[in-house]
């Protein structure tokens, strides 16, 4: 039997198990490879069990049917089973033949490039220690990313509420969800329900700095950080667009070091079958020139962008936003009469009312008295207070509607009348000397919780302030903590109530928080302790009606739940214990834990590890660590929905029951 025909029989037999078929037909293939060389009898029955299997991985040892665990794994390391893997080659590039062998072994030649992934990422332990790209990136083949990639169990499920924690009893479709773990797989776990349904992704991602980032860490191919960054964003915009509802967008913020790179990433990703989905660039003051950090710096910088982009441009809707603004003085006029029928209203300047009013013959005497700022403040508030009298005039254009260009030129040929245009909606057009009589009431709105003149919104944002925003929900984070009024803006422009918004780099739960508060169902996550601790705590906050932040402006009075979760760990659980220790002892003892489990990466040889122990021991403490993350297996970070039942991973009945409710799973 030829070696083609050999795969293709061996395809169809696996993907009659369901342990080694995905739900779409795709072979787990590490998962192949990690059964044949533990040698598990459900995988060996199944080989045993065909023919051209037998004889081809078994040999007859006195009666005894030997299987032959390294001519398999080889057989389905090969490229053309489940063609494109580049498993054998690990971490190296070179030139191989059409079979992925390499050209020492082949005059037939091709270049070949391995997948850089960068999958997954690990985090520091507490804020204020400087982020290192912590030893998770890695060569993944084809099969091994889908592996990664599959839903995972959640687990430890938390209600709270203004009463406080509580047993989660049902899971609706309504909740309210914030998750710990790698925020990568939490999206595409997330991405089985909710595909298609978020309104609205906010991100602030950690930011690539030219200046203060070290080498790339990964081993081949690039000795620039840069390339970490773009590939770990990536990853995670691809899945966040297949999250988005045809009619929603996402927002990312990011300062000037990779916004460049962000944007062309952002288009790649969004700009596909030649639609051009590109919203806005907006830029955000974030701090004034002041202090030590402000002398002789050159250019200062004072701004931080947000690019915006829909998933479907023309199917996105959005909200008009409008921004408070100063007195107009072009609104100079008041209507003196105004409850009396139009057509005797009679009109005088503001400025002399005012003047009048403060016991001055006119507006040069009070400003001689009262000084410019202090009359102009009194117009101001006069005109506010009388916003449907006060008024400016204004052109009507001869492409206005026809009627309203007749009673403009009716109106020139008796310029002390007042004429009306009755509309159905009851914006009349009112008229008087050729010109619209546009009423001040018009551009006054209330914007957070302040009758005040407005302008609509433009791409530059300068009054959404980050001053005192130390205080918002009663939790710190130095340096990333983003003001409630700017995402509250963001939520107010791209959302109404009920829509899901997410934002899968949980920080101090800024977003959530607003969400939150403004009547929209939130996901949030983040894979650090500290992180989740603190926004955890300020979600509870909200709840309970803390009142910072938008609270006071939108009259926020608490309320309403949310579920924390985590995704259920499987070797993550060494990850953790390994970026925690801190001495080689505690490392060699991890180690001694690891290699007696299933968790190790299929190509890691135990016998060869402990024999170099001295090798080990001589390395840093960082290294060590980056060595013993990297043998792990990371496809088992976490539980695999697909393994809820199997008893190695001791998933509890709770658990399980609150997952498959999730994923409405029977």
């Amino acid at each position: 039997m030829d070696t083609l025909n050999l795969y293709h029989e061996l395809e169809q037999l696996l993907r009659m198990n369901s342990r080694y078929c995905m739900d779409d037909g795709r072979l787990l293939k590490n998962r192949i490879v990690e059964d044949a060389l533990s040698i598990q009898p459900i995988l060996v029955k199944e080989l045993l069990g065909n023919k051209k299997m037998k004889k081809a991985f078994f040999t007859d040892v006195e009666g005894i049917m030997v299987f032959d665990k390294v001519k398999f794994q080889r057989f389905v390391s090969d490229t053309q089973f489940l063609g494109g893997s580049y498993t054998m080659f690990k971490n190296k590039i070179g030139l191989a033949n059409e079979n992925g062998r390499f050209v020492s072994e082949s005059r037939e030649v091709v270049l070949s490039w391995p997948y850089k992934d960068c999958m997954l990422e690990g985090g520091q332990t507490k804020e204020d220690v400087k982020r290192n790209e912590v030893f998770w990136n890695e060569t993944l083949a084809p099969d091994e990313v889908n592996r990664l990639t599959e839903p995972k169990v959640f687990s430890n499920f938390k209600r709270y509420d203004k009463e406080g924690e509580h047993q989660v009893e049902h899971l609706s479709d309504t909740e309210n969800l914030i998750i710990k773990g790698n925020n990568l797989l939490a999206l595409h776990s997330l991405k089985k329900k909710y595909a298609g349904k978020v309104k609205l992704i906010y991100i602030d991602p950690p930011y690539y700095f030219v200046s203060n980032k070290p080498e790339d860490t990964f081993n081949y191919n690039s000795n620039f950080k840069l390339s970490t960054w773009c590939t770990f964003m990536k990853n995670r915009l691809e899945v966040a667009r297949d999250l988005l509802s045809d009619d929603g967008a996402i927002f990312v913020q990011i300062s000037d070091d990779g916004v460049a790179e962000l944007h062309l990433l952002l288009k790649e990703v969004f700009n596909i079958n030649g639609e051009n989905n590109f919203i806005n660039k907006l830029t955000v003051k974030t701090k004034s020139p002041s202090g030590f950090a402000s002398v002789n710096p050159g250019v200062f910088e004072t701004a931080e962008y947000i690019l915006a982009f829909a998933k479907h441009k023309k199917q996105w809707t959005f909200n008009s936003q409008f921004v408070k603004t100063e007195y107009d003085d072009n609104y100079a006029y008041c209507i003196t009469n105004y409850d009396e029928p139009y057509e005797c209203w009679k009109f005088d300047r503001i400025d002399a009312i005012v003047a009048k009013q403060e016991g001055f013959k006119n507006k040069r005497e009070a400003i001689r008295n009262l000084k410019e700022p202090v009359f102009m403040q009194l117009v101001s508030d006069f005109a506010l207070q009388n916003k449907d009298s006060v008024f400016r005039l204004t052109a009507i254009n001869d492409d206005a509607a026809e009627d309203a260009v007749k009673l403009r030129e009716k109106s020139k040929s008796n310029p002390d009348a007042v004429y009306c245009l009755k509309r159905f909606n009851n914006t009349h057009l009112y008229v008087t000397k050729g010109q619209e009589i546009a009423f001040y009431s018009k551009k006054i709105r209330n914007i957070d919780g302040e009758e005040t003149p407005s302008i609509q919104l433009s791409n530059i944002w300068i009054d959404t302030s980050y001053e005192g925003i130390a205080k918002e929900g009663g939790v710190k984070l130095k340096g990333g903590k983003k003001p409630e009024k700017l995402i509250k803006r963001i939520i107010d422009l791209a959302s109404n109530p009920k829509d899901i918004v997410l934002d899968f780099f949980a920080g101090s739960g800024t977003t959530a928080a607003v969400a939150y508060k403004m009547n929209r169902r939130f996901i949030t996550c983040d894979q650090l302790k500290e992180q989740i601790s603190k926004a955890v705590k300020r979600l509870s906050k909200v709840s309970e009606g803390e009142q910072s932040g938008i609270s006071k402006s939108i009259g926020w009075q608490g309320g309403g739940s949310f579920v924390y979760c985590e995704l259920s760990k499987a070797n993550g659980k060494f990850a953790d214990e390994i970026e925690e220790a801190v001495t080689t002892s505690q490392l060699m003892d991890i180690w001694n834990r690891m290699k007696a489990t299933d968790y190790l990466n299929y190509k890691v040889d135990v016998r060869e590890v402990d024999a170099n122990a001295a090798d080990f021991e001589s390395l840093n403490l960082d290294d060590q660590k980056r060595f013993l993350i990297e043998c792990l297996d990371k496809n088992l970070l976490y539980v695999p929905l697909s393994d809820i039942d199997s008893n190695e991973y001791g998933v509890t009945d709770e658990d399980k029951r609150l997952t498959r409710e999730f994923y409405h799973k029977n």
